[in-house]
């Protein structure tokens, strides 16, 4: 079959009009396949269609016979959340099936198809049911079809998990009811408010409640793929699968080292309002309770009352988000050391800041400087010397990071 037939056969599939077998067959012959948008791009040998087919086995034990896993898949998927996945599991030798409503190309938000298998073709037990995530997932209309079959189909797996937003669609299959679950950072509070008897934490890269796993957002399935091949066939398997990926096996610190700083609205209530102005715009100030209640001319127990009220945490609690936040900037953009950073946050020393980083991020400043530092000089120099580098701004307080 030539370029313009294949073409030709890829489109009537997104079209609704399902190619004969022999279609495929012929299709199949064309070396690389990447079906990219409404037309097809010729590049070499590519001509259309995504086929998922990495060397099988490759990091398989002998003597471990495969497992049978299924990655469902919905138009407007997240194409990272089932190829990621995909290339673990194909890798130790499992027998991987991208299932959808309809047999052929499933086109992912991104655009990019991949051709997936009618989910009643692969019938008996599974392994494991992995549910992909996507803007899709977040309109119940469009998956009303995947929420019916994922209920179903969960009661023949060994297991199901979730990437990224795929817990949405599990949570409406009831999947998630009473069990902790994660979700992309983005998406965790909408989670928890479309679905309250789920236990929803923002922060955990992945999540094992029983036979259900969740995971994070987007490359967080690659990680909750190595976690499950671990769980099957141990940790070493598990690890060389990691090294041939240039994944850690376990990915150091949570999600939230990966979220933007937290934006929190105003307070109501005037005097509660300006004590938040105080804080976001001096981060390192002299915050504690009886000074912001004495500025903002309320008593000590009234303020502590009504701020938790009006802002959801403690005043000392916000105070040390925002200086995190403060510090994550300053570690990210300037060449100070772990001290100066906390002398100028607010922290005092470079113990404090440590001890609030593990809490709010799950790792410490260094490690967080070596990964988002949005300048290799910025490392380099505190590597090199162990000492702040002279910086025209240094002396200047640090912006304010929450919204007025």
């Amino acid at each position: 079959m030539g370029q313009g037939a294949v073409a030709e056969v890829a489109q009537r599939s997104l079209d609704g009009v399902l190619p004969e077998d022999d279609e495929w067959l012929h299709a199949a012959t064309v070396p690389i396949q990447i079906w990219t948008g409404t037309v097809c791009v010729e590049m070499a040998e590519i001509v259309g269609i995504m086929s998922l087919t990495p060397s099988p086995g490759r990091w398989r034990l002998d003597g471990v016979s495969g497992r049978t896993v299924a990655i469902l898949a919905f138009p407007g998927f997240q194409v990272l959340d089932a190829t990621g996945p995909h290339e673990v599991f194909a890798g130790v030798g499992d027998d991987v099936h991208v299932v959808a409503r309809r047999a052929g190309p499933v086109r992912s938000e991104s655009g990019l198809a991949v051709i997936a298998e009618h989910w009643d073709d692969v019938s008996g037990p599974l392994d494991t049911l992995v549910v992909a995530g996507g803007s899709a997932t977040r309109d119940p209309a469009a998956t009303v079809d995947e929420v019916r079959w994922l209920a179903g189909a969960a009661g023949r797996a060994r297991r199901v998990a979730t990437v990224c937003t795929g817990a949405f669609l599990a949570a409406r299959a009831g999947l998630l009811d009473g069990r902790r679950a994660t979700t992309h950072w983005r998406h965790a509070n909408r989670l928890q408010r479309d679905h309250p008897t789920v236990h929803v934490e923002s922060d955990p890269i992945f999540i094992r409640d029983g036979n259900v796993w969740t995971s994070a957002g987007v490359t967080a399935g690659i990680d909750l793929a190595l976690a499950l091949v671990s769980d099957d066939r141990g940790p070493a398997v598990a690890q060389q699968v990691a090294r041939e990926l240039v994944m850690f096996l376990r990915r150091p610190g949570g999600q939230s080292q990966f979220a933007a700083p937290t934006w929190t609205e105003r307070a109501v209530a005037t005097p509660v309002r300006e004590a938040q102005e105080l804080i976001d715009t001096a981060p390192g100030g002299d915050h504690r309770v009886p000074v912001l209640a004495a500025r903002v001319g309320m008593s000590e127990r009234n303020f502590t009352r009504v701020f938790a009220r009006e802002v959801g945490v403690p005043p000392a609690q916000y105070v040390e988000r925002v200086r995190v936040d403060a510090a994550r900037r300053l570690l990210e953009a300037e060449p100070l050391t772990s001290a100066a950073v906390a002398r100028r946050c607010g922290f005092g020393t470079a113990e404090t800041l440590r001890r609030a980083f593990h809490r709010h991020l799950g790792v410490a400043p260094d490690d967080y400087r070596r990964r988002f530092a949005t300048t290799t000089a910025t490392v380099t120099s505190i590597a090199a010397t162990g000492q702040e580098q002279p910086h025209a701004d240094r002396h200047r307080h640090v912006p304010p990071l929450h919204r007025p």
